[in-house]
């Protein structure tokens, strides 16, 4: 691949939240780790968190108008034609520019527009560029959906999400691609390290809480109104709220033995990983993928809203016993009390916990991804007249 790749030209669609862009962004560092000359460019658009986190990843990134989707295929589906031609020529324009070789899609109102711009029923004279799609939820979305259609390769995370190449009964089931910085974590190796960088005990239980970039409320509020039980259990707790919530604590308990120390978010996931026993968290599932790769016990509190897709997503960890779930009506404060105290203070059980949830991952999903892209990319030729191959310019 090395002779190749020099010409090797790769984008990754997968804009609007962290669930979709942080495997496509974990794919773009394994294709470059094994293809050091290949060239990875990111679409997205202007109203999603990848116009932060796509360059702070140094990658280049490619804006389209977005195309909201439901969840389901419905009537509004079709009454958004001229908002899908128009950001499907912007992602066509894209695949030129680029001269892209294959098209890895992870899902949302980013991928679609580039699956149809790739795909060989759509813009029927210009050259098919290959689709490889990869759905991280236990259910799929419908732009996943119809790029299963178009595709070379479909990937998922777990089974049963609903979502397989075209002929198929099911996709691949490959995890969920996860940056090597939690993938290679050493939660032993940096527990002091972690401790240290928060102010947490060194010889106390910690428990870590948090409900997505923008916090949980029902997290927040049901962790928070047990923290006087959890100081005088000790337990420390790393929690982190949301920027745009607070927590109401008793006087003085960031400055307890052992404290409860409360921040709006968490710049280094892989300290808060390291410095915990244990997590009350969502389980979208990035979260799951990422806090099972580490081998973290988790209180997984699935959205009480939606399609029961966060259920599905802990469901394989649950099972295999590295977490529980409990629905989000039946956390509270006397919850917290009752089952997650007595979890922080029992040793042995955590660690098997631990080892469960570790066996429940896929810490080699994102390489696997990329091995596939590189492979599809490497068997793409020209299906048409002047259509180039895999290293001409």
């Amino acid at each position: 691949m090395s002779d190749k790749s020099a010409g090797l030209s790769v984008i990754v669609a997968g804009g609007g939240t962290a669930g979709h862009i942080e495997p496509a962004m974990a794919v773009a560092d394994a294709v470059t780790a094994l293809a050091p000359h290949a060239h990875v460019t990111a679409l997205g658009t202007e109203r999603g968190l990848e116009t932060t986190l796509v360059p702070e990843r140094g990658y280049p990134l490619e804006l389209i108008p977005p195309v909201p989707l439901p969840r389901k295929i419905t009537a509004d589906l079709f009454r958004l034609p001229s908002r899908v031609r128009s950001s499907v020529r912007a992602a066509r324009a894209v695949i030129d520019a680029t001269n892209a070789d294959v098209i890895v899609g992870f899902g949302g109102y980013v991928a679609l527009p580039a699956y149809l711009a790739a795909g060989r029923g759509v813009l029927r004279r210009r050259r098919r560029v290959p689709i490889v799609v990869h759905e991280a939820n236990a259910s799929a979305g419908i732009a996943n959906k119809i790029g299963a259609r178009l595709a070379t390769r479909v990937l998922a995370a777990v089974p049963g999400s609903g979502v397989s190449l075209k002929g198929s009964a099911e996709a691949e089931i490959v995890g969920i691609p996860v940056r090597s910085s939690i993938t290679s974590l050493d939660r032993a190796g940096l527990r002091q390290q972690a401790r240290e960088y928060f102010g947490l005990p060194q010889d106390r239980p910690v428990l870590l809480v948090f409900g997505g970039s923008q916090g949980a409320r029902s997290l927040n509020e049901a962790v928070s109104g047990a923290a006087s039980a959890l100081m005088e259990s000790g337990i420390a707790v790393l929690h982190a709220h949301g920027p745009k919530n607070t927590l109401e604590l008793p006087d003085g308990a960031v400055s307890q033995d052992p404290p409860y120390i409360a921040v709006p978010y968490l710049k280094r996931m892989d300290l808060a990983y390291a410095a915990a026993d244990a997590v009350v968290c969502r389980s979208g599932a990035m979260t799951v993928a990422e806090v099972s790769a580490v081998g973290l016990p988790a209180v997984y509190v699935p959205l009480p809203h939606g399609n029961g897709e966060q259920e599905l997503n802990a469901r394989p960890v649950v099972a295999a016993g590295g977490g529980l779930l409990v629905s989000d009506d039946v956390l509270t404060s006397g919850y917290v009390e009752s089952t997650v105290i007595p979890l922080l203070k029992d040793g042995p059980r955590l660690a098997e916990m631990s080892r469960a949830a570790a066996d429940a991952g896929h810490r080699d999903a994102a390489t696997t991804v990329a091995k596939i892209v590189l492979d599809v990319a490497g068997k793409t030729g020209p299906s048409q007249p002047g259509e180039k191959h895999i290293g001409e310019k």
